[in-house]
């Protein structure tokens, strides 16, 4: 063995050894979500049937609304950004794939040259010649025709590894779709009852304003009979005016609703057709929920910080092998001559060949650091996913605490109404009749509006609840949309 053969093994084994010894370093300790959760809803049941699993057409029920969903889902201006972040997404895997694949570019080049007589260049080709009888020509042309070839192998995985990182992150992105998309259902669902209930109120207000109207009227009437003061009309009157002046508030929500429905839709303007007067008739069939282990599978949120987990550990092996030696192949082959005539002559074939194999050696701070934030970033994924699934399971306890407790208190409040109608009958007529104190009749009225007017609200909460447990679950996203 020569002493030049000796001195390139050595040199390659001490690469090697600088090289492993960087990657031993290095230890990766992933850490682990702990996926404790609770086996049932409380007092729910081990029963799997959730409503999840429904689709949205057919959980709302209300041609109105779900025209209002369908045109929203295409025309969404935030849905459509975020499908196009998918698209890029989906080409920066290629991009990714690309990078540890053989890099091939096919050139074609041409120039000339004349050095001067007295350089050593010129002084060579003066003396030299092509051909026996043949000088070099002036100026000396060139003409190339070849490809070269260039390849980083990828012995450790790093860049395998940050295209599949790349394509857990673009599933993820696809996930967030998902999510976006059942948040804009609930929020358009929300908005569109938020519409029935103003429809509601504005109505009250106008029944109230008939009774008050008439009961001003039979004040005056008893003050033109001497059995009752210009206070007491004042009074009434004063009532009715304060009565009348809520229907503009009501009417401005009812502009800004209807709007901000229609921002959602990606449409300019105009009124929303819908059946108002069904609101306090809309019940509620039976809301399963199923078991907490469900939601593993049907919250998009989950799932998409699942997938962002999953590419943060290929992000630590990634960085890790950083710390590895890299083996770039480098090679060429073509044809050159300085006449084209000459191009393709067996004496023009040129061609290269050569490899690389480098370790870090001096730069392992930067190195280190790339390391230190994946790994601090894989813990900060596995933080989220577990925030997101403690965040889900509450999320379904407080809309089902919520549902139950507004339906109660809807019951309650119905018969609240109920009592305080037959008041306002009875108050009148003890008060046309002298019977009654003007202060009794007065307050009797407010008490009605206001009773009936939270019982709106409350019918409000109860349906708005109704849509948040549907999105809480899971439900509302398209499980074939989903790209594999």
């Amino acid at each position: 063995m020569t002493s030049k053969r000796i001195n390139l093994y050595t040199g390659i084994s001490l690469v090697m050894l600088v090289g492993f010894w960087g990657c031993k370093s290095q230890e990766i300790t992933f850490k682990e979500p702990t996926e404790n959760l609770p086996e049932e809803y409380n007092q729910q049941g081990e029963d799997t049937t959730t409503i999840a699993s429904l689709d949205w057409r057919g959980y709302f029920e209300d041609e109105y609304l779900n025209a209002l969903i369908d045109s929203a889902l295409l025309h969404n201006q935030e849905l459509n950004i975020v499908l196009q972040e998918i698209e890029i997404s989906k080409n920066e895997v290629l991009e990714k794939k690309g990078e540890y694949q053989p890099f091939v570019n096919l050139g074609l080049g041409a120039g000339a040259e004349k050095p001067g007589r007295f350089t050593r260049d010129g002084a060579v080709e003066h003396n030299l010649e092509i051909k026996e009888g043949k000088e070099f020509p002036e100026p000396l042309g060139d003409f190339v025709l070849g490809a070269t070839a260039s390849w980083e192998v990828d012995i450790w995985r790093k860049l395998r590894n940050a295209k599949d990182a790349a394509q857990l992150r673009y599933l993820a992105r696809t996930e967030g779709k998902s999510f976006l998309v059942t948040q804009l259902i609930s929020e358009i669902a929300e908005s569109y009852y938020e519409l029935m209930a103003l429809d509601n109120l504005l109505q009250i207000i106008n029944q109230n304003l008939e009774i008050q109207k008439d009961a001003l009227e039979k004040a005056r009437q008893l003050k033109e009979y001497a059995k009752a003061n210009q206070l007491v009309v004042n009074r009434f009157e004063a009532q009715y005016l304060n009565t009348k002046n809520q229907q503009y508030a009501i009417r401005q929500k009812l502009v800004e609703t209807e709007n901000r429905i229609y921002f959602l839709v990606g449409a300019y303007p105009s009124r929303i057709p819908r059946n108002s007067d069904r609101m306090m008739e809309i019940t509620l069939d039976s809301l399963l929920a199923g078991i907490p282990a469900q939601l593993l599978e049907n919250r998009p949120d989950i799932r998409q910080a699942e997938l962002e987990m999953a590419a943060a550990k290929l992000d630590v092996k990634s960085a890790k092998a950083n710390f590895y030696p890299s083996l770039d192949l480098r090679a060429g082959i073509g044809y050159q001559a300085f006449n084209p005539s000459y191009l393709f002559n067996p004496e023009s074939l040129i061609f290269n060949a050569a490899g690389d194999l480098m370790a870090p050696l001096i730069n392992r701070k930067a190195i280190q650091a790339q390391f230190n934030m994946a790994s601090a970033q894989q813990i900060q994924s596995v933080i989220a996913y577990e925030q997101t699934l403690l965040q889900a399971y509450t999320d379904v306890l407080n809309q089902f605490a919520k549902l139950d407790n507004y339906t109660q208190s809807l019951e309650t409040k119905s018969q609240e109404v109920e009592v305080l109608n037959q008041s306002v009958d009875v108050a009148n007529s003890l008060f046309q009749f002298a019977k009654a104190d003007y202060v009794e009749v007065l307050l009797t009225q407010e008490e009605v509006l206001d009773a009936q007017m939270e019982l709106i609200e409350t019918k409000l909460k109860q349906l708005q609840a109704k849509v948040q447990i549907y999105r809480a679950l899971g439900g509302g996203w398209d499980r074939d949309a989903i790209v594999e």
